[in-house]
């Protein structure tokens, strides 16, 4: 496995400056966000399409370090029935990794409205009422499937071979059953990005996520989470105050070893690699007390601690 981080996580510093704290963190590679809820402060999504300059310098800055281009991240919601934008970043950055000849896209399922005319998404998490179970359907079959068919059929032309769906909240495929459902109707170039931080405050185990989803994995986000217990038993882990200070909520993202100790993230690894995985660990800094370049350095420090590196082991004629 190789160890990288997103962009974002240092969402204050030039891209010369995010590269060259990489090459100090001793990672192999960057994640780079293009657009959706990001302002993607390290790339310039119209002026790359526009430039074979610019896209050589931009390519340039990561050769010259000796580091890779992990994936393109543009994560949102790209079925907002209002908010077009995010819709449009997805299908330039489609077209921006064929230029610059990546094949992988960090984004999400995206979450439409619950049926035509309305303005808002609509989350459906609950069996009841009844009638949720129908706008969730009506999404299904209205607006994902055609969606996603439409994205499936131009990504080969633009040399993109894999969609990694984050797992995230306010998303239709926010669990393992609506992604796998999603995946069935698609095919597998709709694959899964497991960042177990989202399935921590859910209520879901990211090790039993592992298992259920096996080679659907195709990218990881590592991030923590962890709980303020005294807000937690009044408020629920359904937690949608500010993403402020976590003493102020119920559940908050942390720097990796902060919400789940070290034993915890070396089984994440290990089950990962149980089921084939050997891609990337792509840290995902959110924590909102600690500095990001220290939250970085000590997340790199516990997964180059704990992470398989080289592929082999023994069978059991060699025992």
């Amino acid at each position: 496995m190789k160890i990288g981080f997103v962009s974002d996580s240092l969402g204050s510093f030039s891209l010369e400056a995010v590269l060259d704290q990489a090459v100090a963190l001793g990672v192999s590679g960057v994640e780079v966000n293009t657009g959706g809820w990001s302002h993607a402060p390290h790339l310039d999504l119209a002026q790359l399409r526009q430039s074979p300059a610019a896209r050589r310098e931009f390519t340039q800055a990561f050769e010259r370090r000796g580091l890779e281009i992990i994936a393109l991240n543009v994560n949102g919601n790209p079925l907002h029935p209002v908010d077009h934008r995010q819709s449009h970043d997805l299908h330039e950055t489609i077209r921006l990794a064929g230029d610059l000849g990546i094949t992988k896209i960090c984004t999400m399922s995206g979450l439409p409205e619950g049926r035509e005319g309305d303005l808002l998404p609509n989350w459906v998490v609950s069996s009841w009422p009844p009638e949720g179970q129908v706008a969730k359907e009506w999404q299904f079959r209205e607006r994902l499937v055609p969606y996603w068919e439409k994205i499936c059929a131009m990504a080969p032309d633009h040399g993109v071979t894999q969609f990694a769906l984050e797992l995230h909240g306010g998303q239709w495929a926010y669990n393992v059953p609506n992604f796998l459902r999603l995946r069935e109707a698609l095919g597998p170039m709709i694959g899964a990005n497991l960042d177990p931080s989202h399935m921590f405050w859910m209520g879901a185990d990211p090790l039993a996520a592992i298992d259920a989803l096996g080679d659907a994995i195709c990218h990881v986000h590592a991030k923590d989470a962890g709980f303020n217990e005294a807000k937690r038993g009044v408020t629920s882990n359904l937690e949608n105050g500010p993403l402020g200070l976590p003493s102020d909520r119920s559940w908050s993202y942390l720097t990796l070893g902060y919400g789940h100790d070290p034993l915890w993230w070396r089984q994440f690894c290990y089950r990962l690699r149980m089921v084939g995985y050997d891609g990337w660990l792509s840290i995902e800094h959110e924590d909102p007390l600690l500095d990001p370049v220290e939250g970085l350095a000590k997340s790199v420090a516990l997964l180059r601690e704990i992470a398989p590196v080289a592929i082999g082991g023994f069978t059991q004629q060699e025992v």
